[in-house]
């Protein structure tokens, strides 16, 4: 499965076409490379654990509910070319090509992720997409300043850390071995496969708290005491849409910082 995502990142869908471009510079230009994946059983513990879970603020619709007969969980991360976040590093306004990647990168993925269930679903297996299914749900609850609640009922970021493809930093996001700046995707399946070991304990465990996402972050949302204030995040990303519309994104948590590529300390 992984095979057929590299494969499809190989096609002409995974680069910014002539007629989207910002400018002449970025046709043709690659979107993602070297997409890893991770395994969670459909019961695992971590996923159950975010069934209505106050402290993480999550009510995770599970699995099951998802699929009747669900025995798996594919996560997948596609991490952005190197361009991308190199070229967003620095500055307080999200780069052309990062917008192209937060844009049109979402568009590929999701064709991709897509696929990729379609194949499963013709080796005769059930196979859900949840972030592109109808009953994908999102809600945004302030609390006031400085807590802000995000609810949603299926997180990429969750099903990644449950998958064993990394852990969570200061921003939220969640640290692989290629970094955080991409985009995380995952299908529900009724195909029995081997989960994939967790080398971690801890949700920050990849996290040296260097403080460079925080002092990255436009809106400044980002600290060690609170992590990351959604609401401050969430007004920043309207702002972008206002002046960049139909584009919008940030990535300054993901960009000029030592895990944007790599988990930091590791090479």
């Amino acid at each position: 499965m992984l095979d057929f995502l590299i494969a499809f990142e190989g096609g002409s869908l995974n680069t910014i076409s002539e007629d989207v471009a910002k400018s002449p510079a970025y046709a043709g230009k690659r979107l993602y490379e070297g997409a890893i994946c991770g395994v969670a059983a459909a019961d695992d513990a971590v996923i159950v654990s975010l069934k209505a879970n106050k402290e993480a603020n999550l009510d995770m619709t599970q699995p099951e509910e998802w699929l009747p007969g669900a025995k798996s969980v594919l996560s997948f991360f596609l991490p952005f070319a190197r361009w991308i976040p190199e070229e967003n590093a620095g500055g307080d306004w999200p780069s052309d090509g990062w917008l192209h990647g937060r844009i049109e990168g979402q568009a590929f993925s999701s064709q991709a992720i897509a696929a990729l269930a379609g194949k499963i679903r013709e080796a005769g297996y059930g196979a859900v997409v949840p972030s592109l299914d109808p009953r994908l749900k999102v809600f945004m609850k302030y609390a006031g300043y400085p807590e802000s609640l995000f609810t949603v009922n299926w997180s990429e970021r969750h099903i990644a850390f449950a998958a064993g493809l990394g852990t969570f930093g200061l921003s939220r996001g969640i640290i692989t071995e290629k970094g955080m700046a991409g985009r995380f995707m995952s299908i529900v399946t009724t195909l029995p496969l081997v989960p994939t070991p967790r080398p971690y304990s801890d949700l920050l465990e990849y996290c040296v708290k260097c403080g460079a996402c925080i002092r990255n972050c436009p809106p400044q949302a980002i600290t060690v005491e609170r992590l990351k204030d959604h609401k401050l995040c969430d007004e920043y990303l309207v702002a972008v849409r206002k002046k960049e519309e139909p584009y919008y994104g940030c990535g300054k948590c993901q960009s000029g910082v030592p895990c944007a590529s790599r988990i930091p300390g590791r090479g």
